[in-house]
């Protein structure tokens, strides 16, 4: 379990108490006008916004735009004189700390490869000793919370309390409609283990297009995140990096106007009332379940010990396979999808494997 960490609330950094924190620009800063013009723009719809430019691009393989690098920083500043909304960059090494820091820049995050790196994590932290600015730190690249966590302690332990961290999804070999899977469960047992902290979600590097942006966005408001990360371009079909998953500042607006914030808790009695009934028969529920699971678990053993007698081995594919099938048909038929449903069972067959090779092993 991570310690607690020493955390400032977003209102207090932020000078902001509504949700959400909006924060908006383009993927990579690419020309002086480019960054002017959306900047420009952004602040028409809400001054309080912060304005994000990628001035340096990690990138797999050489040869891709790697960002106009410390050119981009003056820049940002120049947006700070002219709109007054406060600016933010990526940093992966102590080296671009400093550089931020020398230019003035408001934000700092550090991106989900670098995440993935204590030693990396560790340089950026030393460099920030003694440093008064907020960090936030988007979710490693693959789904590993104690590696998230331990990004974050390693940042407050150098004296950073004005922290949030960024669900930017995950990377997955599996298809999907999204470019890196959000897996709200990462998500929930961030805010479980550290419920101090602020989360904001990156539907634009969740969803690698623009048409899922809404979706994503209010998904992320509904499970009570923070606020927003979205990339916006003043021209997104020009953009050099990313182009796909940028959107127009008008397209932020409309954006951001539909959203629904909801409320944490309710001054209704009735409403109270009726979901603390609904609760009791979701415990009741759940004492069936757990009640199911031991059963069946005691089956698994009797059925290890009867294959251990006959010498027989313990995973039998056929008959694993024969379950899945069933299963596709009851999902189906039960309005279940069925990947959840398959990878439930999966946990249970894990589970009676592991009890059946115990019992084998004995």
């Amino acid at each position: 379990m991570s310690k607690k960490l020493e955390v400032q609330s977003l209102s207090n950094w932020t000078g902001q108490s509504k949700k959400p924190l909006l924060i908006a620009g383009p993927c990579s800063a690419e020309t002086e006008t480019q960054v002017l013009a959306t900047a420009r723009e952004i602040k028409k719809i809400n001054e309080n916004i912060i304005f994000r430019a990628g001035i340096w691009k990690p990138r797999t393989r050489p040869g891709s735009f790697e960002g106009i690098g410390g050119l981009g920083l003056k820049w940002l500043k120049t947006v700070k004189q002219q709109t007054g909304l406060k600016t933010a960059t990526e940093v992966a090494n102590a080296k671009h700390v400093e550089l931020c820091l020398e230019n003035g820049v408001d934000v700092l995050w550090v991106g989900a490869r670098t995440t993935a790196n204590p030693f990396s994590v560790q340089e950026i932290a030393d460099a920030l000793k003694g440093v008064d600015i907020p960090v936030l730190v988007k979710n490693p690249v693959n789904p590993d919370l104690q590696l998230w966590i331990g990004a974050l302690e390693r940042l407050n332990k150098s004296g950073i309390t004005k922290m949030a961290a960024i669900l930017r999804g995950f990377n997955s070999y599996e298809a999907s409609i999204f470019r890196n899977p959000p897996q709200w469960d990462m998500a929930i047992q961030l805010k479980t283990a550290l419920p101090q902290l602020p989360l904001i979600c990156d539907p634009s590097h969740i969803c690698g297009n623009t048409e899922m942006l809404d979706y994503i966005s209010q998904k992320a408001m509904d499970l009570d995140l923070d606020g927003l990360m979205i990339e916006t371009h003043i021209q997104p079909a020009l953009a050099w990096s990313d182009a796909k998953q940028q959107i127009t500042p008008a397209q932020l607006k409309k954006l951001v106007s539909a959203l629904r914030v909801r409320k944490v808790n309710s001054d209704n009695k009735d409403f109270s009332d009726k979901l603390n009934e609904l609760r009791e028969k979701i415990d009741g529920i759940d004492e069936k379940l757990l009640s199911a699971l031991h059963e069946r678990l005691s089956v698994s053993e009797k059925i290890g010990a009867y294959k251990k007698e006959n010498n027989v081995t313990i995973l039998q594919t056929g008959r694993w396979n024969e379950i899945q099938e069933k299963l596709e048909m009851q999902s189906d038929l039960m309005g279940f999808e069925r990947d959840w449903l398959k990878k439930l069972y999966a946990l249970i067959h894990e589970a009676s494997i592991k009890k059946q090779n115990e019992v084998m092993n004995s």
